[in-house]
């Protein structure tokens, strides 16, 4: 049986527990109880939080000889945090999970200085990883569509209630712009039946909640999936559910996007993720504005959504050098 979220956080936090001097687990139980309860991150975050802390405390074990103390954490110098990234750069590991490591290690040190355990200077003093800031690869409206439309696994040995349910989240994605974690997150009572309304009230990253808008298409798909679901779907109940009535896993959802961009001759970078991001392309190519899709998308901070813009202005530019005939002929030439 699959683990919850829950629980996969609860294995992870005692693991890191486990492997710390019993000071530093004193003050790390208490820091992951702040993030769990002051400042509200969900049990997935949660548990990236402790394997990224797990992670970094190994490896300044291995260059300090021994696991560190509170007394240790405290004399830690610029030189032995930058020696754990730099090990953690020899193993292979990316910036942006390098990265995590030192935010884990800096937020585990604000806790220390909040509750005046000592103060860490050295974890700010290291400049974080620079990371190439990559555009999201949104996919085209016509494929959208493909995706999200049931008819496309026309053929496949699976119960169609499984099809329509499968075809009502990916529909989801793109026509509300959600992340996984948010679709699944979805109780029944949250989803207005068709007519009786036109948005839902979804739970983003760190348990703040924004209101989106679904389109009457979407709502129909998911009521045609919710007729034909086999099992009871209770209003305080999971809306969409696995094959056996639990949750439905995002996993499922991820690779049945993988099946679907075999058979339709999608790139990798076609996702469930990249139908978010095709959301809000789209509507910013529609003439929509970065400020309403940022509230759409419940980016904290514009600048997260104005990368959007970039790939606008970028498929554009594509489209120009496919169309304009001096752009064909190349620079200089043409008449």
């Amino acid at each position: 049986m699959a683990m919850s979220d829950a629980q996969r956080a609860e294995r992870a936090e005692t693991a890191l527990l486990a492997g710390a001097a019993p000071d530093v687990a004193t003050a790390l139980k208490d820091w992951l109880a702040r993030l769990g309860h002051e400042r509200r991150l969900s049990p997935k975050t949660r548990e990236a939080y402790a394997r990224d802390m797990l992670g970094f405390l190994g490896h300044l074990a291995r260059h300090l000889g021994e696991r560190p103390d509170l007394a240790a954490f405290s004399a830690l110098a610029p030189r032995d945090v930058r020696a754990v990234i730099a090990a953690k750069r020899a193993e292979g590991i990316e910036p942006r999970t390098q990265m995590r490591f030192l935010a884990a290690a800096r937020s585990f040190g604000r806790h220390l200085e909040r509750e005046g355990l000592g103060k860490v200077g050295a974890l700010t003093a290291v400049r974080a990883p620079r990371i190439a800031r990559t555009l999201p690869r949104p996919v085209s409206v016509a494929d959208a569509k493909k995706l999200a439309d049931p008819d496309s696994r026309a053929g496949e040995a699976r119960d169609g209630w499984v099809l329509q349910r499968d075809a009502a989240v990916l529909a989801l994605l793109y026509g509300s712009g959600l992340r996984i974690s948010e679709a699944l997150g979805l109780m029944r009572r949250d989803m207005p039946a068709p007519g009786e309304g036109d948005h839902i009230t979804v739970t983003g990253k760190g348990g703040k909640t924004r209101m989106v808008p679904v389109l009457p298409g979407v709502l129909d798909a998911i009521a045609g999936y919710a007729a034909a679901c086999p099992f009871q779907l209770e209003p305080g109940g999971p809306l969409f559910r696995g094959e056996k009535g639990g949750p439905l896993s995002p996993r499922i959802v991820q690779r049945v996007v993988e099946q679907l961009r075999g058979g339709l001759g999608l790139p990798d970078t076609a996702t469930p993720h990249a139908l978010r991001h095709s959301f809000a392309t789209h509507l910013l190519a529609r003439g929509g504005d970065l400020r309403s899709i940022q509230e759409l998308l419940g980016h904290a901070s514009l600048s997260t959504t104005q990368i959007y813009a970039a790939v606008d202005a970028s498929a554009l530019m594509a489209s120009w050098r496919a169309a304009h005939p001096r752009a064909r002929l190349g620079d200089g030439k043409g008449g």
